[in-house]
Parts: structure tokens; C-alpha cells; sequence
């Protein structure tokens, strides 16, 4: 089937998100996938609203002029803004093609974006490979808002604090965010500062296994008795809420992120930092881990530390995300303990 027919299916099945963006009675949401090529028709290729542009990436296969005229047709049919398109589909996923000036230029500059009416910052060309804000995360960052007020919130794995931001636009009392990357937090720090929430939010650069050790009060050991590295010192700490949204695989000499085979390392300090009648909030990626058996693998870990599950809610994906058979690579589940 043409990709024009394809894109335009997409976007009827998108319409009331993008009639919301012109009701001036809902708070602005103008951030959500216009096409998900997997599900829709066109595996590897992924077209974004983001603001006042539109952003098409390809992770297998490059787009030919032909192709991306027509995709560019139909977009600028359904709202008349820059389209960037970010070629992904090395090995490497860095960005491979070349843009003209102009809209390399617009590429290359901050923007503003809204999802919830909640303001983050935009730059669709940047040192790093993703896009500043992850879409498909919209449902989990809708729950830390909704679920913050008054409260502690742990932002592990932070990226550029989309979820601590929520925290603190939600009313939360005190947000840390945790990543490695200084580029990563100052974008964090724009998206705070963009809100206002910025004396709620700390920002703390260091690796994710010697912060959170220190927070459950646990030694901070190496990976095969290595040298360990200087690391923020942090003292032993529990919150109201955690939000643990690791990348599927990393590794460091304080230790490997591991989504398919070792979820637990993580999960287990994590939980140590988890106040009584908590919630900590689960997320894992990879498409091939089976949802249930994943579940289960935490009310494992939780119940030999002692504490139990006394409530599970599963956080689906929005519709702009469709899955075959629901079945969604994304699976996020909060746990109150």
C-alpha cells in the first residue's frame, strides 16, 4: 500500500489529538505520533509532531526523494510547518543525512513544546541521537503528575527530566533527578526552569548504580573489583515515588544495566529506596520480555526484601502508540509497597 495512503489513514486515526491542539479549553498537547511504522505499515519509520515542526526518523531503511516528497505532501496538507527528517538507519543510529540550510538551521534550534500543558524544550537536531522528549512515555508522565503532590519523587535514569518535570508541575515537594549525561540534565534544567518548578528539582550527574546504592544505604561496589571511578556522594534517602526507566543495556565499572537478563540489580536498591506505602514505577523496553513473567520477576524481588505488593497498576500506552494485540514493547507498571 502507498505510504501516502498509509499517512493518511495515521492521521484520521490521530484526528482528535490534532483537533485538540486549536481548544483553547484543554491544556496544550502538541506532541504525539503521527505515524508508528511498525504497527501502520512501514516498519522502521516513525513520523512525530513535535510542535511547530514536524519530525520524520527511519531506523532500517533510508527514504529515496520520492518517498519523503510524498510524505512531505501529505503533511504539510494536514498543518503547513518545517519538516526535519533525521535518517537513523546506521548501525549506530546517529543521524546520517545532510538538510538544507534553513531547515537545518531550524533543526539545530531550541524550541518550545507542550504535552499536557506542561512546557518542555525542543531541539530536533542536537549532539545526542533521540529526540529531547520521548512521546510514547505521555501515559507515565500523566501518572507521576497526578500521583506528586506534596510528595518525595526519586527520577532515576532522568534523561532530560520529562518525568521529574511532571513531578514538580504536579506539586511535588522535592524531585531528584539522576542521569550521567551533563547534556541530558541541562536540558532537564531548561524544562524546569520553563515551568517554573526549577527550586523544587535537583539535578544530579553520576552514574545510576553508585546513586542508588548510596540512597538505599549500600555499599558502592565495583564490577569485577575494578578501581571505582569518582561518583557524587549521596546520603541514604527514601521517597514517596520512584520512577525507574533504564535503558536496555549500559555497562560501567560500578555495573551493567541489563533489561532482558538482570533487571533485578536495579530494581532491588531501588526498592530499598522506596518509602513504606510507596509507589516505585517500572518501565523496561524490550519488546522480547514477556510482560507477565517480567511482573512476576519484581513481586519476586519485593517479597524476599520483606515488604509486599498491596496495589499493581499497569500503565498502557496512548492510542497515537498502537501495538499489535496490545502487546507493547513499552510496559510501565507502578507498584505500591
Amino acid at each position: 500500500m502507498p505510504i501516502t495512503t498509509l499517512l493518511t489513514t495515521a492521521l484520521a486515526k490521530r484526528e482528535t489529538l490534532i483537533n485538540n491542539l486549536s481548544n483553547a479549553n484543554l491544556p496544550k498537547t502538541d506532541c504525539f505520533r503521527v505515524f508508528h511504522g511498525t504497527v501502520e505499515g512501514v516498519n522502521g519509520l516513525n513520523i512525530d509532531r513535535y510542535g511547530d515542526a514536524w519530525l520524520i526518523q527511519t531506523f532500517h531503511q533510508t527514504l529515496n526523494e520520492e518517498e519523503l516528497q510524498s510524505i512531505h505532501n501529505v503533511l504539510l496538507s494536514a498543518a503547513d510547518l518545517p519538516v526535519v527528517y533525521n535518517d537513523r538507519s546506521n548501525k549506530n543510529s546517529r543521524v546520517i543525512n545532510k538538510l538544507d540550510v534553513d531547515i537545518d538551521a531550524y533543526a539545530h534550534s531550541d524550541q518550545v513544546i507542550a504535552e499536557n500543558g506542561i512546557l518542555f524544550n525542543s531541539k530536533l537536531r542536537h549532539e545526542g541521537q533521540d529526540p529531547l522528549l520521548f512521546l510514547d512515555m505521555r501515559v507515565g508522565r500523566e501518572f507521576v503528575k497526578a500521583n506528586s503532590h506534596k510528595k518525595t519523587v526519586l527520577n532515576l535514569f532522568s534523561y532530560t527530566c520529562g518525568i521529574g518535570t511532571a513531578a514538580a508541575v504536579g506539586g511535588a515537594k522535592r524531585v531528584v533527578n539522576v542521569d550521567f549525561s551533563s547534556f541530558a540534565l541541562a536540558a532537564g534544567e531548561k524544562n524546569a526552569q520553563l515551568n517554573g518548578v526549577e527550586l523544587v528539582c535537583q539535578f544530579i550527574q553520576s552514574d545510576a548504580f553508585p546513586a542508588l546504592r548510596q540512597l538505599a544505604g549500600l555499599k558502592v561496589a565495583s564490577r569485577n573489583n575494578k578501581k571505582l571511578p569518582s561518583y557524587p556522594k549521596m546520603s541514604a534517602s527514601q521517597f514517596d515515588l520512584v520512577f525507574l526507566d533504564p535503558p536496555r543495556f549500559a555497562k560501567s565499572v560500578f555495573g551493567t544495566v541489563d533489561l532482558v537478563n538482570d533487571y533485578q540489580s536495579l530494581f532491588k536498591p531501588a526498592v530499598l529506596t522506596t518509602k513504606q506505602g510507596g509507589t516505585i514505577v517500572c518501565c523496561n523496553n524490550v519488546a522480547k520480555v514477556d510482560k507477565e513473567a517480567w511482573f512476576k520477576s519484581l513481586v519476586r524481588c519485593v517479597e524476599k526484601q520483606g515488604r509486599e505488593v498491596s496495589h499493581v497498576e499497569w500503565l498502557d500506552c496512548h492510542q497515537d502508540f498502537p501495538s499489535f494485540d496490545d502487546n507493547h514493547p513499552l510496559k510501565i507498571v507502578a507498584l505500591t509497597l
